[in-house]
This record gives C-alpha cells, sequence and structure tokens, in this order.
C-alpha cells in the first residue's frame, strides 16, 4: 500500500513534470522542484481564493489545491481575527514561480535577495539551486516571518532571514547578483536598484492602477539604471507600502448616458494596458462583468469616470474618459496592437520610464483636453 509521503512525493514529482513539459523548468531546476514538496510549505487550512473572497481548505480538498497549478492562500486579513477575508499573502501559481525563476536566471554561487518571503516556498528553491548561504529574504510581517523559517529548519535550510520592509531590501549584504519580488510593486524603490550589482538582474511583478500585473525583467546598466522588458502577466498581492486605496465614488449629478461602438474586449489585453498606463497616468481601468454583461470601469482621481458595457457608455465628470480611452485604443490599433513582449521599462534617479520596442522610445502620457464649457 502506498503510504501518504509516497504519494506526497509521487504528486510533487508529477506537479514538476507538468511545469517542465510545458517548458518552464529547466533540468536542473526541475530536480529542485522535485525534491522540495509544496505542501510543507503550506499550512492547514489553507484558502483557495474565489473570485469573490476566499474559502477554506483541509484534508483531501487542500492536497489537490496545493499540487495544481493553482495559488494557494495562506493569511487572510493581515493575520487580524474577525476580518472581511482579504487573502494577504499566499503560496503563488507554481507555473508563475517557475516563470520568475526562468527569468532570474541564477547559477550556482550567485547571491539573491528575495522580496516577501511569505511561507518561504521560493527561498527553499532558491537555497536548493545557489545554496543557503547566498539566499537572503526579507518578510514584513513578522508571524510570516517565524513561519518561515519554522518550514525552512524543518527543510534543513538556514538562508538568511530578516523581517524587514521590503521597501528598503537588505542592504547589510549588498549588492545581490539577482533581486526577486514575490509581491507586486507600483515602481521599483530605488533602495533596490542601488543593492544590485552591476549587470546584475532584478525580476519582479508590476502593478498600475490602468493594468492588473505584468512581470518585468531589469538588468543593471554601467551608469547605474535598470532597464528590460515585460514578459508575462501575473496578478500579484502588492507590497503592503504599495496597496491601492479605494477611490472615491464618481460625480453622479453629471452622468451622461450614450452609445459606443467600442467593446470593453478591445481594452482587455495586456498590451493594451500597458500603452494605456503609459498615455494616461492616473486613469484606472478594471474590468469584469456586470449582470452577466462583460463590463469596463475607467476612473481618475477628480470625480470622472466612465462605466461601459453592452454597446453603451455613461460618463461621468468634467472628462470623457470614454472618449480619451478610444482614442488611445486606436493609437494603440495603429501601431499593431503591441504584445506585452514589445513594452519595457527604464529606471533612472529621475523616474520609471515605460518604453514600446525600445528604451530609446518612451511613451509619454497624452496631452489632456481642456473639458467642453
Amino acid at each position: 500500500m502506498t503510504t501518504r509521503p509516497a504519494r506526497a512525493r509521487t504528486r510533487q514529482v508529477a506537479l514538476a513534470g507538468m511545469l517542465a513539459e510545458r517548458g518552464l523548468l529547466s533540468p536542473q531546476w526541475r530536480a529542485v522542484w522535485e525534491q522540495t514538496p509544496r505542501h510543507h510549505f503550506v499550512p492547514d487550512p489553507a484558502w483557495r481564493q474565489l473570485r469573490r473572497g476566499c474559502e477554506p481548505v483541509t484534508g483531501r480538498e487542500r492536497m489537490d489545491l496545493i499540487y495544481s497549478d493553482e495559488p494557494v492562500v495562506t493569511q487572510l486579513d493581515n493575520g487580524e481575527p474577525d476580518g472581511p477575508g482579504i487573502a494577504t499573502s499566499s503560496n503563488s501559481m507554481p507555473s508563475m514561480v517557475a516563470r520568475q525563476l526562468d527569468a532570474l536566471d541564477v547559477r550556482p554561487g550567485h547571491r539573491v535577495l528575495e522580496i516577501g518571503t511569505a511561507t518561504g516556498y521560493v527561498a527553499a528553491l532558491l537555497c536548493r539551486r545557489v545554496g543557503e548561504r547566498n539566499v537572503f529574504s526579507v518578510e514584513i510581517d513578522g508571524v510570516l516571518a517565524a513561519r518561515a523559517r519554522a518550514n525552512l529548519d524543518r527543510a534543513g535550510l538556514s538562508p538568511t532571514l530578516r523581517v524587514a520592509d521590503g521597501e528598503t531590501g537588505l542592504s547589510a549584504h549588498a549588492p545581490y547578483d539577482r533581486i526577486l519580488s514575490t509581491c507586486a510593486l507600483r515602481e521599483v524603490p530605488h533602495s533596490l536598484a542601488r543593492q544590485l550589482a552591476p549587470g546584475g538582474v532584478l525580476v519582479a511583478p508590476m502593478t498600475d492602477v490602468f493594468y492588473g500585473g505584468a512581470t518585468v525583467r531589469l538588468t543593471r546598466q554601467d551608469n547605474g539604471n535598470l532597464s528590460g522588458r515585460f514578459f508575462h502577466g501575473a496578478s500579484y498581492m502588492p507590497m503592503r507600502s504599495h496597496r491601492l486605496e479605494k477611490p472615491g465614488p464618481p460625480d453622479t449629478s453629471t452622468a451622461r448616458r450614450r452609445e459606443t461602438d467600442t467593446a470593453p474586449e478591445r481594452l482587455h489585453p495586456l498590451g493594451f494596458a500597458l500603452y494605456g498606463s503609459a498615455r494616461l497616468p492616473g486613469v484606472r481601468m478594471t474590468h469584469g462583468f456586470h449582470q452577466g454583461v462583460r463590463t469596463v470601469w475607467l476612473q481618475d482621481e477628480h470625480g470622472s469616470a466612465a462605466v461601459a458595457g453592452g454597446g453603451t457608455v455613461t460618463v461621468y465628470g468634467p472628462r470623457d474618459l470614454w472618449a480619451e480611452a478610444e482614442e488611445v485604443e486606436t493609437e494603440y490599433t495603429a501601431l499593431g496592437r503591441p504584445d506585452t513582449t514589445s513594452f519595457g521599462l527604464t529606471i533612472t534617479p529621475h523616474g520609471h520610464h515605460l518604453w514600446l520596442h525600445t528604451p530609446t522610445e518612451p511613451l509619454p502620457a497624452r496631452s489632456r483636453r481642456s473639458p467642453a464649457g
């Protein structure tokens, strides 16, 4: 009869095999994944992320979730009791982790800083790839950090862990050959850029009010700037200091409704969202469904908004955000509707610059027309 540890081992090997067959794991990484059981780094109970909220999973259901290509929520409401049940930490989707680690391009002996220890699972993978003395990880939540330390101890691994805000990195052990953020960043903190060695690589999921998430691979240049391309969509929980506040309500007294020929699906591709984030800075875009109809919401910080779906749009406030978005979509289509990997990011002491095709083509913000009247 097969023992439970043997069944878990079989499932871990199968998960690694599935990722390898999809081209996401090299032979070296596959061996590391096979040695690192995911369930050893997931608490019981854990939670499944649903469209609205989370549901607890235990027993066989928990193991089924862990050994699927799905994220496993490991903390709700920053660990506070009686909260609304919002996911605040997770063991990320295995395919997303594999893509990040592949982009990181680590080699044995590389010194790696991880931002966001969480359960310690990614730190364990890194330890088995580059050596535990070369892995450094910071976690802002002391309870999560303690659990990660216990998980790593049980695995016989001893990377350097610190309770600290990932915003500031870990300067005491810098420079690093590689920096990996496992939480989404609205912008790359300059402190992290300074802690990356010349020629070093930083991989991070980026987020913006206009797009949900895209992972970027940045290389530190001789002049200290970081530059590189986006390579995949990714939805990660944001760094705590990078979380967005809910916007205030739009000015409903100015509502205007009209028909539109632009379907919300035209604004859905990540390539458009990256382009639009540069052209319409400060505008928030959200996709979803309202009464079964695909809908897109736009809103700025000053009471203007637009809600479009089903062939109609309602516009609020002094700006006609839908007309602006339609113009930007027309521009994007004229450019051939470039995909995610056509876009990149350069970080200098003067700010972040999103570009198309080459760093010499930064995308400027669109000039805003004055409201009529």
